[in-house]
């Protein structure tokens, strides 16, 4: 029997038994699985002398962010304030927001999150700085502030490290605000560009008087590259802890390392070649990242999820010898983990092949 055979043989009876409970889809992740992803990454940042500051947009679950601070990382990274405030509901106390925070209600929010746990916020412009004042104010302590910095990827971030030391000198001159150091994503092939970034601009802030404390890189495609930047002080990756298809198109991953699929339910094979999934963009999304299809089923790894509607994933079995039929469970490693996640009440937990039971995604939604 192959390797393939066996691992469906093995996961039958725990597709029925999710099916029965849960019904289908199912975003199922396997905690053993999870636990050796935060490990690996753990270990890859503790031998580079790097910190960990995981970024919890992947998984939006307190309880993971515990069991990466478990682990050893320092903090965690959000994305969006009422993550970071769903996040300190949960007992976490050292949080990054990565993101420009604007607008009066919003700071009000971050000056009472600040009361309550160690904010540093991203600015990458003075019309945010000008505003993270009012926060300090209302926390009654000073807020640290790092600038963003964009090395290449095009994405927010000042451009020159002119600029990025003008913002630091504003930063530190405003009051109730500390200047803390800089964020960045550099490109995966854009390393020695940001060096060159990062080495300018200190030498702008020595002459300036001011220092950072903090240099933070991202990605967990960058992972391979964690130590290469002199200077780096910790690294923020969210898709690792979960994997998914894009990580593996990136190298950076294995099928066996991706903790999260998704369980869906062939409901139509109204031709030779096609079939329909239960599982549409509402579940596995339209965001492809670039690749090929829509997933990759592990039952039939030649089959295509070719598009979507809402609630239909419309196979291409057509490259496909051995083809599922209607009322089979299949196993699907999305492209895009993060926006998957987001689109769940909670996620169904297994180890190996026995059902554990389901845990809250707690943040998801938080777009605000």
């Amino acid at each position: 029997m192959s390797a393939l055979a066996e691992d469906r043989l093995r996961h039958e009876t725990l597709k029925d038994e999710i099916a029965r409970i849960y019904g289908t889809p199912a975003v199922v992740i396997d905690l053993d699985k999870v636990e050796a992803n935060i490990a690996r990454l753990q270990a890859v940042c503790d031998a580079k002398g790097v910190a960990n500051r995981p970024h919890i947009k992947t998984h939006k679950s307190p309880e993971l962010a515990r069991l990466q601070i478990e682990a050893g990382a320092r903090g965690i990274t959000c994305q969006k304030l009422g993550e970071a405030e769903v996040m300190a509901d949960g007992g976490v106390d050292d949080i990054l927001i990565s993101y420009n925070i604007l607008g009066e209600q919003k700071l009000g929010r971050l000056g009472h999150l600040q009361r309550r746990v160690r904010m540093i916020v991203a600015a990458d412009n003075p019309v945010t700085i000008a505003g993270l004042p009012q926060a300090a104010e209302i926390a009654g302590r000073d807020l640290e502030v790092v600038v963003e910095c964009d090395t290449g990827r095009q994405r927010a971030g000042v451009e020159t490290p002119g600029e990025a030391v003008e913002l630091a000198k504003l930063i530190a001159g405003s009051k109730g605000l500390r200047f803390a150091g800089f964020l960045m994503y550099p490109p995966e092939d854009g390393w020695a560009r940001t060096q060159v970034f990062l080495d300018t601009a200190n030498a702008g802030l020595r002459e300036a008087g001011l220092e950072a404390s903090i240099v933070s890189t991202g990605g967990s495609p960058n992972i391979p590259h964690i130590g290469e930047l002199k200077g780096a002080t910790e690294h923020r990756a969210g898709t690792s802890i979960f994997n998914d298809r894009m990580q593996v198109a990136a190298g950076v991953a294995s099928l066996e390392d991706c903790a999260l699929t998704v369980y869906a339910t062939v409901v139509s094979r109204a031709g030779p070649e096609r079939g329909i999934l239960d599982s549409g963009s509402k579940t596995l999304t339209s965001d492809s990242g670039g690749l090929d299809g829509h997933g990759h089923i592990l039952e039939y790894p030649a089959a295509r999820i070719a598009k979507f509607a809402e609630e239909h994933g419309f196979l291409d079995l057509s490259a496909s010898n051995d083809r599922p039929g209607v009322g089979e469970i299949v196993r699907v490693v999305p492209n895009h983990v993060c926006v998957v996640v987001n689109m769940v009440d909670r996620l169904v937990t297994v180890r190996g092949d026995r059902l554990i039971g389901d845990l809250p995604v707690a943040a998801r939604g938080k777009l605000v």
